[in-house]
């Protein structure tokens, strides 16, 4: 009876994983360009709003998050790939491919990061001095509205 109990727990732990997983990405549905521009507009907004741009300050600032919105997109579906060929692997106990697959996540991620900073670098040298104080008191509190005012990218 122990051991069978033993085996039952045993075969629980080493599924949960499997069975909390999140659905794969490649099902959610497609971010389209009318979206994006909504997200990018929804935060110079915001922007606007907690930190008074002017016209061109909004102008510019709306250039940078549609590039980094278009350039998003093409990481997040690369990453979208390699999860469901780590996931493939996985499912065949292939060790080589499953190494693979993470060090392409990891690639992945260290490009959306990069890319990230270099959105909020390009953002932070439109503000005036003032509106960079401002900036960095919001980030401090937690009122920034994403991850930093370039945000977390669409579909993330």
């Amino acid at each position: 009876m122990k051991k069978t109990a033993m085996l039952l727990a045993l075969a629980c732990a080493v599924s949960a994983p499997a069975l909390f997983a999140q659905a794969p990405a490649a099902d959610a549905p497609p971010v389209d360009a009318n979206h994006l521009q909504n997200m990018v507009q929804h935060r110079v907004d915001y922007m606007t709003t907690v930190l008074s741009l002017n016209a061109a300050q909004q102008t510019q600032i709306k250039n940078v998050l549609t590039t980094a919105a278009a350039n998003e997109s093409s990481t997040h579906a690369g990453m979208r790939a390699a999860h469901e060929a780590l996931k493939t692997a996985a499912r065949s106990n292939d060790a080589a491919s499953m190494e693979q697959s993470a060090n392409t996540i990891g690639t992945l991620t260290a490009q959306q990061e990069l890319a990230h900073a270099k959105t909020e670098a390009a953002i932070y040298q439109v503000l005036t001095a003032d509106q960079q104080s401002k900036m960095t008191q919001l980030e401090i509190q937690g009122h920034h509205g994403g991850r930093g005012f370039g945000g977390p990218g669409p579909g993330l």
